[in-house]
């Protein structure tokens, strides 16, 4: 019993490297229903997404902004960081608690782009080429809201949008756009993927989508 409970130990980080594999090459989430994978579950809406790294990532803001700019991975590895930990919550109703993350806060973003007075909003784009997502400027100016280069402490990888994702802690996390590539200052909110679809496009967790889920914290 002792020899078989060593066994374990030591082959679970490569059972939990195996599971990862295959949910991240998984579009419709089922596999999600696998035990491990950190308690996350693996969403895309399209059939694949092909990765991009330091040599060919650029994440562009424009828009209603005085000096639109693309940024390349070492330009924001190089900003102010800053790193929270919160529950993330999504709207299917798994949550994985106190889930550490690091990047760049969207504000300083859009500070150094400089806001027009016309814009009231920021839409979100993917190099999924597909997604996309939006915030009020208010929203997205929050503490909580993260374009976010580490996730739990590594390098936010591909199946969870890396090298580059968004990161809106106090809602649920259709919001936290994966693959993110373009910031662009709107005049009015454009709803996102899934707010097409009925989500709420202020999607506080525990105060939208007719759920009771407790806020995350």
């Amino acid at each position: 019993m002792l020899g078989l409970g060593a066994a374990g130990v030591a082959a679970g980080p490569y059972l939990q490297r195996g599971v990862e594999s295959v949910t991240s090459q998984d579009p419709t989430g089922l596999t999600g229903l696998l035990p491990g994978g950190g308690g996350f579950r693996y969403y895309s809406i399209v059939d694949s997404v092909p990765a991009r790294t330091a040599a060919n990532y650029t994440l562009t803001v424009d828009g209603l902004v005085d000096h639109p700019v693309t940024y390349r991975l070492a330009d924001l590895q190089a900003m102010r960081q800053r790193r929270i930990v919160h529950d993330v919550q999504c709207v299917t109703g798994w949550r994985v608690p106190a889930t550490p993350f690091e990047g760049v806060p969207l504000a300083d973003l859009l500070d150094a782009a400089g806001v027009q007075s016309g814009a009231t909003a920021v839409r979100f784009s993917c190099f999924d080429g597909s997604y996309t997502e939006s915030l009020t400027l208010d929203q997205a100016r929050q503490d909580g809201v993260l374009v976010a280069l580490k996730m739990q402490d590594a390098p936010v990888n591909h199946a969870h949008g890396g090298p580059v994702r968004l990161y809106v802690a106090p809602m649920y996390f259709y919001k936290s756009a994966k693959w993110l590539s373009g910031i662009t200052l709107t005049p009015t909110v454009q709803t996102g993927y899934w707010e097409n679809y009925g989500y709420d496009v202020d999607a506080w967790v525990g105060r939208s989508n007719g759920r009771d889920d407790a806020p995350t914290g």
